[in-house]
């Protein structure tokens, strides 16, 4: 259970009049919705040798690995996965580079900063023939061959071993670990072999998701390891806390029947979102500090979120008249 953040009355009443968010996280009690994850490409640097030489130049296993898992959790909607241009945005805004694809600290970051309630890091610690096991240790491999796949005269069968960690976003904590290991049922002279006529690569982008790859001989691994992590993944979702967001900030602007809040996706508000909207009547104040301890508001109105960017948000009203710019709007949002 995630423990409630208390915001003192005086923060609280800060961030109103600077138009800022507030967010706390509750407990998983309260959730009504699916928890809201971004799945990181996945670290393929214990194997970037074995997979230049399956490929023949260094294709981005661990983008295409996602690819597939993000589709997998989709279809299944045990998680709200968020948009990979969302990601890719945030990742080129925080010049997040690759090396950090398995930190939990920096995917930590990176999952508040998307409002997700939980990170998914991996790495792809098998992919091949190798015959012995590919581990952050350095073990050796016994690869046989070189060149797009061709592992030499013998027929040979393909495996694939992928393992997962859900990271909470507040908190760095590893909710689980998962992972899918897969051999290929055939076995082929070549990785790339065993039916398929695979040749989705180029610029280091790969598409494990075309029918053609699956049919050779390392597809049909890779997509048996892909669901396996896939279904051990979904196992897990009753340890993730759904967060709650409390958002707070001002009317920005009243323009004909629109009003425009000067908060915006950055502070977690989504298309959809509704506000009440208060005004500020008086203020009650420590007659021994002069800090003000109240304000004593009264109701303007509701409204909804229509458009939102990063700073701000178009809103309609639902209910009420007379809103004015500098009134006060709270949400909470999951």
């Amino acid at each position: 259970m995630k423990t409630l953040r208390i915001v003192p009355a005086t923060l609280v009443g800060l961030a109103i009049f600077l138009g800022t968010a507030v967010v706390t996280s509750h407990s998983q009690a309260a959730a009504k919705r699916r928890p809201r994850v971004a799945v990181m490409d996945f670290d393929y640097a214990t194997v970037q040798t074995v997979s230049a030489a399956v490929f023949g130049t260094n294709v981005d296993i661990g983008k295409g690995i996602v690819d597939l898992l993000v589709t997998g959790l989709v279809k299944d909607g045990s998680y709200s996965v968020i948009e990979r241009k969302a990601l890719d945005k945030l990742l080129t805004e925080q010049n997040f580079s690759n090396s950090n694809r398995a930190d939990p600290e920096s995917a930590a970051k990176i999952g508040k900063l998307l409002g997700v309630d939980a990170i998914i890091v991996g790495s792809i610690t098998q992919f091949g023939n190798e015959t012995k096991h590919v581990g952050l240790g350095g073990e050796g491999v016994t690869f046989h061959g070189m060149g797009l796949g061709n592992i030499g005269r013998d027929k040979s069968k393909a495996n694939v071993a992928i393992t997962a960690r859900i990271i909470d976003v507040d908190t760095g904590e590893i909710l689980g670990v998962a992972d899918g290991k897969a051999q290929s049922a055939r076995s082929s002279t070549s990785l790339l072999g065993g039916g398929g006529n695979w040749h989705g690569f180029g610029s280091g982008n790969a598409d494990f998701g075309s029918s053609d790859f699956q049919q050779t001989i390392i597809g049909e691994a890779t997509k048996n390891a892909v669901n396996q992590l896939s279904a051990n993944l979904v196992a897990d979702v009753p340890k993730i806390g759904v967060r709650t967001i409390t958002v707070e900030g001002l009317v920005a602007a009243v323009e004909g029947g629109q009003i425009i809040l000067n908060v915006g996706a950055k502070a977690g508000i989504k298309v959809g979102d509704q506000f009440n909207v208060v005004r500020v009547t008086k203020e009650i104040k420590d007659p021994a500090t002069q800090q003000v301890i109240r304000r004593l508001t009264t109701t303007v109105g509701v409204v909804k979120a229509t458009d939102v960017d990063d700073a701000s948000a178009v809103c309609e009203v639902v209910s009420g008249t007379g809103f004015k710019t500098g009134d006060s709007v709270k949400t909470v949002t999951q």
